[in-house]
């Protein structure tokens, strides 16, 4: 047990040196696009209007107290026939492999500025922008697509036991270095280091699945495969034996054993964190306190990941918190561990909602550069287009916050009375998880409503 332990820490270790030794600079992905202007609107209103439209959302919910109805909501679901499915599989599979290689290959040999390349196009424009909503919009393509999974299946695997033990605080960890990779060095401008982190990345993602099999890594370790499962959890379609599966968006997050173990609810409070702090940092707000906090003498190579840490400690422990006070205000025998459990794949529509409105008017700015670079990869014209969103673009951001949040509580709601034989024990339950919403909804609006800092993080 302590060598595969061990052998899972060192190649974490090795795959983050890799990547240390690969990036001395620092940019950020939203280089690439234009900045974001600040709204015209005061900010204690609009995140006094924005906490009480949770607030008010949940009142509105708790009146909904009829558990066949609440149950009849999550539930409907039409199973049309999916047509040519094996086929569209196969496409998918070719597809997905195409794309590592389209990155290692252009971003080695492709032109070095970051608006001509198409692997730093594909990358963050088509896949983790454009790519990533569709999966919390339509739903998860990913295991079809998933080109690591693909190659795994050719190769023999040694299929020793994965440590149950372990559980998936491993992928919690790559989630986090991922993210502190993706702000703090240049691979989303620098093409010959998005090419490495690639490379990286895939040498250790494929030995890891050759040891532990292809369904231990991809269902446990990986943080990516596990991003995109959590997001499909959001989306309205899914595919189940066969069948596409229809329902209501938001549905699948009330099923009870979705998230199992506190290392599960730990991935998707990373998730949340991690989609905010990418955020925070491009805003007036952290240039500031990042100079003050260095100016005090942290090391500016400790400010990044000392931060990223230590937001990620604080949205746990308020989120402990917050399932110990349900435990108490509804007087239940259920412990706070269990609550925490059922409570945490609402913050997934959050994260969804974040997300969108980080990135939606990046992809749809960039997706006329992805498209005209796509022609000609390794030789594309000096100047490719952009488009121009118009200036009320910027008010959606706020809309699609909003519209995670709530639709957060209404899944709140509906896994409160699944796991609560009283009806005001399931509504009481409630009453922290709202609190910690409305603080995330305050935080959230204030960092989509910011102009973005020209020149990206500093010292980075």
């Amino acid at each position: 047990m302590k060598r595969t332990v061990a052998a899972i820490v060192a190649g974490l270790c090795a795959f983050w040196g890799v990547v240390a030794l690969a990036m001395p600079v620092a940019a950020h992905a939203g280089s690439l696009s234009t900045s974001q202007e600040s709204l015209t609107i005061p900010t204690w209103l609009f995140l006094l209007t924005g906490g009480g439209a949770v607030g008010a959302s949940f009142l509105l919910a708790s009146f909904v107290t009829d558990r066949a109805f609440i149950a009849a909501v999550h539930d409907w679901h039409r199973r049309p026939s999916l047509p040519g499915r094996a086929g569209i599989a196969a496409a998918g599979r070719a597809i997905g492999l195409v794309g590592p290689v389209v990155t290692i290959a252009v971003g080695f040999l492709g032109p070095s500025s970051p608006q001509g390349n198409l692997a730093i196009l594909l990358t963050w424009v088509g896949w983790w922008a454009g790519f990533t909503i569709s999966t919390y919009l339509l739903g998860n393509s990913w295991p079809a697509l998933n080109p690591w999974r693909t190659l795994v299946e050719a190769l023999p695997s040694l299929d020793r036991e994965y440590p149950a033990r372990v559980g998936a605080w491993p992928s919690v960890v790559f989630l986090l270095g991922l993210i502190w990779v993706e702000i703090v060095s240049p691979v989303a401008t620098n093409p010959r280091s998005l090419a490495t982190l690639v490379s990286a990345y895939s040498v250790v993602t494929l030995a890891g699945a050759v040891v532990y099999g292809t369904d231990s890594w991809f269902d446990t370790v990986d943080p990516l495969a596990r991003v995109f499962r959590y997001y499909g959890r959001v989306a309205p379609f899914s595919v189940e034996k066969g069948r596409l599966r229809v329902r209501l968006p938001g549905s699948a997050l009330a099923e009870p054993r979705f998230v199992n173990g506190f290392d599960e609810v730990a991935f998707v409070i990373a998730l949340l964190w991690g989609t905010t702090f990418d955020g925070l940092v491009l805003t007036p707000g952290w240039t500031g306190f990042a100079r003050s906090v260095v100016g005090l003498g942290v090391p500016p190579a400790l400010l990044y990941p000392g931060c990223l840490a230590a937001g990620f400690g604080l949205f746990v422990g308020i989120y402990r918190l917050a399932a110990r006070r349900s435990r108490t205000d509804a007087n239940t025998y259920v412990s706070a561990g269990e609550i925490a459990r059922r409570f945490a794949p609402p913050l997934l529509a959050i994260a969804a909602g974040y997300h969108l409105a980080h990135y939606l008017g990046y992809f749809l700015s960039l997706v006329p550069s992805l498209l005209v670079v796509a022609t000609s990869p390794l030789s594309p014209p000096a100047t490719v287009p952009q488009l121009v969103l118009p200036g009320w673009f910027g008010g959606l951001s706020l809309v699609f916050v909003l519209s995670g949040h709530l639709l957060a509580i209404w899944v709140a709601h509906a896994a409160a009375y699944d796991l609560f034989p009283g009806r005001l024990q399931a509504i009481r339950s409630q009453y922290a998880l709202t609190v910690v919403m409305i603080f995330y909804t305050a935080v959230s609006l204030w960092v989509v409503s910011q102009p973005s800092t020209p020149g990206g993080p500093p010292f980075v």
